[in-house]
């Protein structure tokens, strides 16, 4: 008699949408309003026993957490364009590989690609390299300039929402360094994972590369703190669910 009705829920579920099963990856939800593309939001890490003590990235993000300010929600601040952070990827700026003759964007394709070719000897334009292991996949992949799209360079935290979370009021060069903040707020990537990502934090997104999630977290709070920029109270939460997961 078990058996008979176990194999009753196993043909409802088969043939109806009243059984869900969780699968790997991300959930969509909106970032923004719907006028924007949407963010997807992961599920919560959940723990799977005891509490472990906090080491390495762990202890960091706590840190990290007890000095950032937090807001209820992301403020929406009219006025955002591209070009108020200055000339895309310019190489006016006062962080690393500022004023060295070479675009930041090339800069950090330099830096973060292996097996780099440039154009020539002397030029620092790349024309080709390789992410043995992309943040936010995890895959394999290769650039190609010819295809300069399926590496781009990724703002951990997006610049249109340092606009809304306070950017909009700083000095025009201080946009511009952070913008070009090579150190601390860039990172190549694969670029439809950066496009799904949009303007999101971790409150929003995470990366399906579960690897990488804690130090996306602490490389995101890392930023907010430099430049004293706030986080939401989704993004605090997401960073504290996903604490227990880091090694």
């Amino acid at each position: 008699m078990i058996r008979l009705r176990f194999a009753v829920v196993l043909l409802v579920c088969a043939t109806t949408a009243g059984c869900t099963f969780p699968i790997a990856g991300s959930s969509p939800t909106p970032s923004r309003p719907a006028s924007k593309p949407p963010a997807t939001k992961p599920p919560a890490p959940k723990p799977t026993g005891p509490a472990k003590p906090a080491t390495g990235t762990a202890k960091a993000i706590a840190a990290e957490l007890r000095q950032v300010r937090v807001v209820a929600v992301r403020p929406d601040v009219p006025g955002y364009q591209r070009d108020r952070f200055g000339q895309a990827w310019t190489d006016d700026h006062n962080g690393p590989g500022g004023h060295n003759g070479c675009d930041t964007r090339n800069d950090v394709l330099a830096a973060q690609l292996t097996v780099v070719q440039n154009r020539t000897a002397k030029s620092c334009v790349v024309v080709a390299g390789l992410l043995p292991s992309e943040p936010y996949t995890g895959r394999r992949v290769e650039f190609r300039k010819a295809a300069a799209s399926k590496v781009q360079i990724d703002h951990v935290y997006p610049l249109s929402r340092a606009w809304d979370m306070g950017a909009a009021r700083w000095p025009a060069q201080r946009r511009v360094d952070f913008a070009n903040d090579q150190a601390a707020n860039l990172l190549a990537v694969d670029g439809p994972a950066n496009a799904s990502k949009n303007d999101a934090g971790p409150g929003e997104w995470m990366p399906l590369n579960r690897a990488y999630r804690c130090t996306y977290v602490l490389r995101y709070l890392q930023v907010a703190r430099k430049y004293a920029l706030p986080i939401t109270a989704d993004d605090r939460s997401a960073a504290q669910a996903i604490t227990p997961t880091c090694s």
